[in-house]
């Protein structure tokens, strides 16, 4: 008869207080855990997009100079065409959130190299609408060009510079990335 006792105290199931217990703490975690990972999510699609951004010029410099031809970035509209100087994107939005693309050629004759669609979320602002690579060097016709990488949400912990990323392209082509804001707008 001790056996069969012990074996029913063996096979108890858990309480409905145990039960109770687990699932708020599984709750409390959920809740600490999801404005978290909430904002890990927007940091990485900031440096996302400041990633992409600099690959595009890098390409489109290194395909001036393999191809001895201009390279035109340059904000797309949704037939990947380039948009031209003051239109907004198909958004509203006067930045480069639309997307952009490398191009070839001339005038009338552009052909994508390569394109980067939309990415609503994440504003990606700079005085300029398009830019050209020339060859023979891959250098970039005037000034020092800003872009800056930020999250279009603004909440009070995202005001600070921390969330944002500046690409800074020199007279000579070359493109570098920083951590902070750099003062482009649109």
């Amino acid at each position: 008869m001790k056996s069969r006792a012990l074996r029913r105290r063996e096979c108890r199931g858990v309480t409905l207080v145990e039960s109770m217990v687990v699932v708020l703490l599984l709750a409390l975690c959920a809740t600490v855990a999801v404005p978290t990972f909430a904002t890990w999510r927007v940091r990485d699609q900031v440096d996302a997009r400041a990633r992409a951004l600099l690959g595009t010029f890098a390409y489109a410099r290194s395909e001036a100079i393999r191809r001895h031809t201009r390279i035109t970035v340059c904000r797309i509209d949704a037939e990947r065409r380039c948009l031209p100087s003051g239109a907004a994107c198909p958004s509203g939005r006067a930045d480069w959130s639309c997307g952009w693309a490398v191009m070839a050629g001339s005038d009338g004759a552009w052909r994508p190299l390569r394109i980067q669609a939309a990415l609503d979320g994440i504003a990606v602002s700079s005085t300029l609408t398009s830019f050209a690579f020339t060859p023979p060097a891959g250098q970039t016709i005037g000034t020092l060009r800003n872009f800056e990488v930020a999250p279009r949400v603004s909440t009070p912990s995202m005001a600070d510079a921390s969330w944002r990323r500046c690409i800074r392209i020199a007279a000579g082509g070359r493109a570098r990335i920083s951590n902070g804001a750099c003062g482009a707008s649109s």
